[in-house]
């Protein structure tokens, strides 16, 4: 019985017969199928360091993957600033992934470039029933006070959209109350650019965030092509195409 070849082989047993196996089959490759009640969960480690520098390694976050039982062959890599969407590490090991499985990280800023943009990949690996565990914070959605805690995370990013829209509209009431619509654009640095990649990764299109922020078009672009966001604002050109 193939049941029993599995049990043979400490494995937990396979509640559900499946017909048809065949004898050369890997247990890897059925580990790649959908699920079964009684299979312990596939680990996927992510890791990921901001530049291609040979100062800057994996060696650390691999460590402590391989040490939390993600076997080497399932470790995927970007050599990227958290910034950018191009990630094709993170691609790959989103790809990779299946039901039941679980993506592991070391730290939370490893996956994601802010709260918001992590809440996201979260919510989608739920989507999949895939879970997420970050080693360092030691956050599990496999538990309830994981899974509770993610929530809190939601609203907290809820919160901060709210915050940074209710900033935006006092400081232009502000403005007007001094007679000043426009003024002189301001360079994007910092906290500045921080808001504003919060305030695009909460809805607000390009050309709201030139109006908002006081800053050019030509500037934001290059700012943010430098920084290597891409997501969903919308220059006026764009809006009008």
């Amino acid at each position: 019985m193939f049941c029993d070849r599995l049990s043979a082989a400490a494995v937990l047993p396979v509640q559900h017969p499946l017909k048809n196996v065949r004898k050369t089959l890997s247990l890897f490759t059925i580990m790649r199928k959908p699920v079964f009640d009684g299979y312990p969960p596939m680990l996927v480690g992510y890791m990921r360091v901001s530049s291609d520098s040979d100062r800057q390694s994996t060696d650390l976050q691999r460590d402590a993957l391989l040490a939390a039982g993600v076997d080497p062959r399932h470790l995927f890599e970007d050599r990227a600033s958290g910034a950018k969407d191009d990630r094709a590490g993170l691609a790959r090991a989103l790809e990779f992934v299946r039901a039941g499985d679980v993506l592991v990280v070391w730290k939370l800023d490893r996956l994601g470039r802010s709260l918001s943009h992590l809440l996201a990949i979260v919510t989608s690996l739920k989507d999949k029933r895939v879970a997420f565990r970050s080693l360092t914070e030691n956050l599990d959605t496999t538990t309830p006070s994981g899974e509770f805690l993610f929530q809190v995370f939601g609203a907290l990013a809820q919160y901060e959209r709210a915050l940074i829209q209710e900033r935006v509209v006092a400081g232009l009431a502000a403005a007007r109350k001094r007679g000043r619509i426009g003024g002189r654009p301001q360079a994007i640095t910092g906290e500045k650019l921080d808001a504003i990649v919060a305030a695009l990764d909460g809805g607000m299109s390009k050309a709201a965030v030139c109006r908002n922020f006081n800053v050019k078009r030509t500037t934001l672009i290059e700012t943010l092509t430098r920084a290597g966001w891409r997501g969903a604002g919308r220059t006026v050109d764009e809006q009008q195409e």
